[in-house]
C-alpha cells in the first residue's frame, strides 16, 4: 500500500505544479474563443480528429480536455508497457484520478452485487493512453452487419480499410530481439506504407509464458493464425500492440496524432479544462460551456461550423443528457430543457468481461516485476538504452478465439442457441488472452501478486459475443458529477452458459500436455481443485470477473426511424444541427476483439467525410 500512495502523491504533487501553468498546449490566454470546430475530449478519436482536420491550415480547430498529459500525472507508468498494470484494476482503491475519471458501477446482478471500479483515461490521449496496446481489427461478418444493421454500406470490410490503414504506420516484429519460439507471424498487405502517424509494432520481449500458451491452445483445438488485421479471429497468434519501436514506449492518440499536429497555429489544446454543457440556438450546436483549472474557470468556446462530442461511452452520453439530448424522463428528472428526444441516449451498452484460472509456473512473470522493485529497477537500464527487457511488453500479448467448441455447446439451451446464432460465422464468441501473473478477483494487479517465492500466471477468457446490455445516465446535471454506470455484465443467461464453457476451456489449456512442462505446481492455484460444479464455476466468475474496458455503443449509431439510435451513419446527431459523436459510443456493435484500432477507423473516417463536405 505504501508504494500505491507514494505514486499517486508523486504525480499529484507534479500535476498540482502543472495545473497553475497556461492550459492551452501553447499559451491559452492567446487562444481565440471561437473556431470552426469544437471537439470535446482530447482522447483516442478526438485527437485523431483534430490533427485531421487541422491538417488544412484554414480551418480552426480547438480541443477541450479535462486531464493533462499522462507523462506528467502518472509517470513512467503510462509510457512504459508493462506499466499498464497499475490502475487497471476492479477495486475502487486501485486508481490514479490524476489520468482517471474513478468511475465505479452500480451494484452488478451477475457479479454478487459488487461494485466495479471501471477504468477510464482522464488524460490526453484518453484510453490510447490507459489500454493495454493490443490493436487488432474485427472480422469481415462483424463489420458487415454493423453497415446492415445502419444500411449504409460505408461500413462493410472493405469499404473501411482504407481508413483502418490510414492511422498506422506499421513496423513488423524483431526477427533479433524476440526469442526464437515467439515469432510473431502478420500480413503485410493489411497496412500500408504511407499510413501514420499511429505506430504500430510487437514488443521486442515475448512473455516466456505466452509459448506454453500458444502451445496449450494448439493443442486443445485452437489453430495458428495468421494475423488479426485482416478481418478474420478464429485461431492463435501473437498480437501487435501501439508501440513505439524507436523507443519501446506506449504510443498513444497523445503521441502520434496530437504530436504530428502540435505545432500548427489553427489548433488549440485547452487542458484542465471540463466541458459543462452544450450551447445550443434553437436545434443547432454553437458552442460549449467549460470550466478551466483548479479554480473552476467559466469560459464559453464557440463554434462557427460543428461541435463534435468525443468523451467516450461514458461521457458523450452525460454531456448530451446535461445539454438537453437524452431521454425525456432523464431530462425532466433534472429540469433540463429539452433539444432533442432521443430515448436511447446512454442506452445500449455493449461491453467484454474476462475471468480466469492461475497457476503457478516455472518462468518468470509479471509476479517478479510486482513483488522485486530492485530487479524492476534495474530493467531500465536495457529498456531505456536498447529497448530490450520485460518492461518493452504490455504484459499481454497472445491472444486467440474460437467459437464454443460443440461437445461443451451440447450442454447449451436451445434459446442460447437461438441467440448466439444471431452473430455471424465468423464472430468467436471466446477470447483467450495470455495473462503472466496472478489476477483472482482483478482487484489490483500489482499489489496482490502472491509473495511467495513463486511465479504466477493466468489464461484469461473474455466473452466476445456478449447479450447482456448495460446503461449510462446521469446523477445531475452537472458534468461534475459522475455519470451512472451499469454495465449489467452476465445478466442474460447465454452470456453465463459461454462464461462456464470458457472456463472449462481453460482448465483444458493448464489440463494440456503442452502447459505441464511449464508449470511449478499441476495442481490449480486459483479458484482451485474444489471448484467442479458449474455452479462452482459459474460463482467464481462472478466474485472474479472484470471488464476488459471496451464498454461502447450508448449513443448507438443507426437508421434515423430506429428510436433507440442517437447517430446517422457520419455520427451526426438527430434531431440537432452542427453536432456530432465520434467514438465508442457511437458503435452501432462492438466487435469482436479490442475496439481501439475501430475508433481510431471512426475519426478518420468522419474526418474525410467532414473535409470532403458531407
Amino acid at each position: 500500500m505504501a508504494l500505491r500512495h507514494l505514486v499517486v502523491f508523486l504525480s499529484l504533487s507534479t500535476a498540482i505544479l502543472t495545473a497553475s501553468l497556461p492550459n492551452d498546449h501553447r499559451n491559452a490566454k492567446r487562444a481565440p474563443s471561437s473556431f470552426d470546430y469544437v471537439i470535446v475530449g482530447g482522447g483516442t478519436a478526438g485527437l485523431a480528429l483534430a490533427n485531421r482536420l487541422s491538417a488544412n491550415a484554414s480551418i480552426q480547430v480547438a480541443v477541450i480536455e479535462a486531464g493533462v498529459h499522462y507523462e506528467v500525472a502518472n509517470p513512467l507508468l503510462s509510457s512504459t508497457p508493462a506499466g499498464d498494470v497499475y490502475w487497471a484494476g476492479s477495486s475502487p482503491s486501485d486508481n490514479n484520478p490524476l489520468v482517471d475519471w474513478s468511475i465505479v458501477t452500480q451494484p452488478q446482478a451477475g457479479a454478487n452485487s459488487r461494485r466495479i471500479r471501471y477504468p477510464r483515461g482522464k488524460c490526453l490521449g484518453g484510453s490510447s493512453a490507459r489500454n493495454f496496446m493490443l490493436y487488432q481489427r474485427g472480422t469481415v461478418g462483424s463489420y458487415e452487419m454493423w453497415a446492415k444493421d445502419v444500411d449504409d454500406d460505408s461500413y462493410t470490410w472493405d469499404s473501411l480499410q482504407p481508413h483502418f490503414k490510414r492511422s498506422v504506420d506499421f513496423t513488423p516484429p524483431s526477427e533479433t530481439m524476440r526469442a526464437a519460439n515467439a515469432s510473431a507471424e502478420y500480413a503485410a498487405e493489411a497496412f500500408e506504407a504511407t499510413g501514420g502517424p499511429l505506430q504500430v509494432s510487437y514488443a521486442n520481449y515475448a512473455n516466456p509464458f505466452s509459448s506454453y500458451v500458444e502451445g496449450s491452445l494448439n493443442e486443445i483445438g485452437l489453430p495458428e493464425a495468421k494475423d488479426f488485421n485482416s478481418g478474420t479471429l478464429m485461431g492463435a497468434q501473437y498480437a501487435a500492440s501501439t508501440i513505439n519501436p524507436k523507443n519501446a514506449k506506449r504510443d498513444s492518440s497523445e503521441t502520434s496524432f496530437l504530436k504530428e499536429a502540435s505545432s500548427r497555429p489553427n489548433l488549440h489544446v485547452f487542458s484542465a479544462t471540463k466541458a459543462k454543457k452544450i450551447i445550443f440556438s434553437g436545434k443547432k450546436a454553437t458552442g460549449v460551456r467549460v470550466s478551466s483549472g483548479i479554480l473552476g474557470v467559466p469560459r464559453t468556446i464557440n463554434a462557427r461550423r460543428e461541435v463534435i462530442i468525443s468523451g467516450g461511452a461514458f461521457h458523450s452520453p452525460q454531456l448530451l443528457m446535461v445539454s438537453g439530448v437524452g431521454p425525456s424522463d432523464t431530462l425532466q428528472k433534472f429540469g433540463i430543457q429539452p433539444v432533442s428526444v432521443l430515448p436511447g441516449v446512454g442506452q445500449n451498452m455493449w461491453d467484454h468481461i474476462f475471468f480466469g484460472p492461475s497457476y503457478r509456473v516455472k518462468v518468470d512473470t509479471f509476479t517478479r516485476l510486482a513483488n522485486s522493485p530492485l530487479y524492476t529497477a534495474a530493467q531500465f537500464v536495457p529498456f531505456s538504452i536498447s529497448q530490450k527487457g520485460p518492461l518493452t511488453n504490455p504484459v499481454c500479448d497472445f491472444l486467440a478465439w474460437e467459437k464454443v467448441p460443440t461437445t461443451l455447446r451440447s450442454g447449451f439451451t436451445q434459446e442460447s442457441l437461438d441467440k448466439l446464432s444471431q452473430f455471424p460465422a465468423d464472430w468467436p464468441e471466446i477470447e483467450y488472452l495470455s495473462a503472466p501473473g496472478y489476477v483472482g478477483d482483478f482487484s489490483s494487479l500489482p499489489f496482490t501478486q502472491p509473495k511467495d517465492g513463486y511465479q504466477y500466471a493466468t489464461i484469461m477468457a473474455a466473452l466476445v459475443a456478449p447479450l447482456s446490455r448495460g446503461t449510462v445516465t446521469i446523477s445531475s446535471a452537472d458534468t461534475d458529477d459522475l455519470p451512472i454506470v451499469d454495465p449489467k455484465w452476465l445478466t442474460d443467461p447465454t452470456d453465463q452458459e459461454v462464461a462456464i464453457a470458457a472456463y472449462k476451456r481453460l482448465r483444458q489449456a493448464f489440463a494440456s500436455k503442452a502447459m505441464a512442462a511449464g508449470l511449478a505446481d499441476p495442481v490449480e492455484y486459483f479458484p482451485g481443485p474444489k471448484v467442479t460444479t458449474d455452479a462452482q464455476i459459474l460463482e467464481t466468475i462472478r466474485k472474479t470477473l472484470h471488464t476488459v474496458y471496451h464498454a461502447s455503443g450508448t449513443c448507438k449509431m443507426g437508421k434515423k426511424d430506429d428510436p433507440t439510435a442517437v447517430v446517422d451513419g457520419a455520427g451526426r446527431v438527430f434531431g440537432t444541427e452542427g453536432l456530432r459523436v465520434v467514438d465508442a459510443s457511437m458503435f452501432a456493435l462492438l466487435p469482436p476483439g479490442h475496439p481501439q484500432s475501430t475508433v481510431y477507423m471512426l475519426a478518420e473516417k468522419i474526418a474525410a467525410e467532414i473535409i470532403a463536405g458531407q
